[in-house]
């Protein structure tokens, strides 16, 4: 199981559109992936999971993977998060 902690860059936090990227990109991924703020953890892979959790730009998210390609999973989606969603 890997992990990283990331803060959330973008003003809006992920939503709609941002929020759409990145379960996009976590289905890429074999691996089993999840989104925790606080105590509470989601699928990645589940748009109405991430929505959920209301996170809003400054949050600070756990991103955890396990699986085959969870290394390469959680550093693609700590990348997508730190680029603000501009990839």
């Amino acid at each position: 199981m890997t992990y990283k902690d990331v803060t959330v860059q973008n003003q809006v936090g992920l939503h709609a559109r941002p929020a759409t990227f990145f379960i996009q990109k976590a289905n890429e991924y074999k691996s089993s992936i999840w989104v925790e703020k606080e105590e509470r953890r989601v699928n990645a892979k589940s748009l109405l999971g991430v929505l959920s959790l209301g996170i809003v730009g400054g949050t600070t998210i756990r991103i955890i993977a396990d699986g085959d390609d969870e290394t390469q999973a959680v550093d693609s989606l700590v990348n997508l998060v730190q680029s603000g969603f501009a990839e």
